[in-house]
């Protein structure tokens, strides 16, 4: 990553001093030079463990609401089209649907190796107000104005998944305000807040789940979502807590790392700040009861994941096989890739979205379990149509 780091630094040196754009430099590489493992490999659907044995008609549902934004592209068309045909669909339909136009992919690492990580994550719901009051103190803000975002891929296509963050100073860009300077009490983004709230424990861990739901005075649900975040990379404040032995392996999960920081109000505080990393939010129209992923279509709860989108591309289909947290129950079932995190990095990484409330973030907050993916992908037309070919064919042996 510091390789990284410095080839974008020189990269934007080169294109400020030069006369006109230089040659794009090479990206450093983790891989080795030979042997590149191909993330994605075409396999048998008997070679999908637990494939048979999902019920199909959800995750059908949340595909068609991922077409709403995938639909139009030339990738997805065919599919989103002949999914639109299927109203309601029944689990027979679904699985003809998916057997019929993808083809499964194993999901692999860098090196081969076909296991990683999957945790989970939840829409909290927080007391809050759009008024500050002694009891509703912590603010959220929208996006500030002065938060500036540079695409890279507008100049290097190589870097389209980098983006950088800051503000100018003068005539210079540096780096955003990190947790611990917008919450020092300076009031360095006054007049952006849209809510307060009641928790500053509460209020963190929305910053980590991306989105949720404030309950007002009057119990009006107001679901806010992310907007945008301050361009510092995300600091695991549990992996802190293990690193300080303040907490075994074993005690990790977010309603421990809750209780701790309550406990320790002072030190908690501290905590907190070590992670640099800020999010601002948007309110949603009325219309959403659940948060919009990263597709922009809402979730759907034990159906949408939050994946690597440099591995697995948004809005498709992805057979997940891990287990439920805290035993070694099979959890076998399709997801959709709705929704990234930027603590989700890396090929077989995942998160799996269990709903919203208390008792989803109970389940979601111990989830921490190995698991295996496959993504399916369309089938090209030509693919179809050799497929109807051979059908025919044998029929026609057949009745031969």
């Amino acid at each position: 990553m510091n390789r990284l780091i410095l080839a974008l630094i020189l990269l934007l040196f080169l294109a400020a001093c030069a006369g006109k754009a230089p040659a794009p430099l090479p990206l450093p590489s983790d891989e080795p030079s030979s042997g590149k493992v191909d993330p994605l490999l075409p396999v048998d659907w008997a070679n999908v463990d637990g494939w048979q044995r999902d019920d199909l008609t959800a995750a059908l549902e949340a595909f068609q609401k991922s077409c709403r934004a995938v639909g139009g592209r030339e990738r997805w068309q065919l599919v989103c089209d002949e999914a639109a045909k299927i109203d309601p669909p029944s689990a027979t339909q679904a699985r003809i649907f998916f057997e019929k136009f993808f083809v499964p992919h194993q999901v692999r690492n860098k090196d081969g190796s076909e296991g990683g990580l999957i945790t989970g994550y939840y829409g909290p719901e927080l007391a809050g107000s759009r008024e500050p009051t002694d009891r509703f103190r912590y603010p959220l803000y929208a996006q500030p104005e002065d938060l500036l975002i540079i695409d890279l891929d507008e100049i290097y296509p190589e870097l389209e998944n980098y983006r950088l963050r800051g503000r100018v100073v003068g005539n210079r860009v540096v780096p955003y305000f990190e947790r611990s300077e917008i919450d020092n009490g300076n009031n360095l983004l006054a007049g952006h807040e849209i809510f307060w709230v009641e928790d500053p424990v509460e209020l963190f861990f929305l910053h980590i789940q991306g989105s949720g739901r404030i309950r007002l005075p009057d119990g009006e649900l107001v679901m806010v979502s992310y907007a945008n975040q301050n361009g510092h990379r995300y600091h695991s404040i549990g992996k802190l807590l293990l690193e300080r032995n303040a907490m075994t392996r074993d005690q990790m999960s977010m309603q421990n790392i809750r209780r701790w920081v309550s406990e320790h109000p002072e030190e908690g505080r501290k905590l907190l700040a070590e992670n640099p990393s800020y999010v601002f939010f948007r309110e949603l129209p009325a219309e959403f009861t659940l948060p919009p992923g990263a597709l922009g279509v809402p979730l759907t709860a034990q159906r949408s994941l939050a994946v690597d989108p440099r591995t697995i591309p948004l809005g498709a289909p992805v057979f997940l096989a891990t287990t439920f947290p805290g035993s070694n129950q099979p959890l076998q079932q399709l997801m959709i890739a709705q929704d990234t995190g930027g603590a989700i990095k890396g090929q077989v990484r995942a998160d799996f979205f269990w709903g919203m409330g208390q008792d989803a973030g109970a389940i979601a907050g111990r989830m921490k379990q190995d698991g295996r993916m496959w993504v399916l992908l369309p089938k090209k037309p030509d693919e179809l149509e050799f497929q109807t070919q051979v059908k025919t064919d044998n029929f026609a042996s057949e009745v031969n």
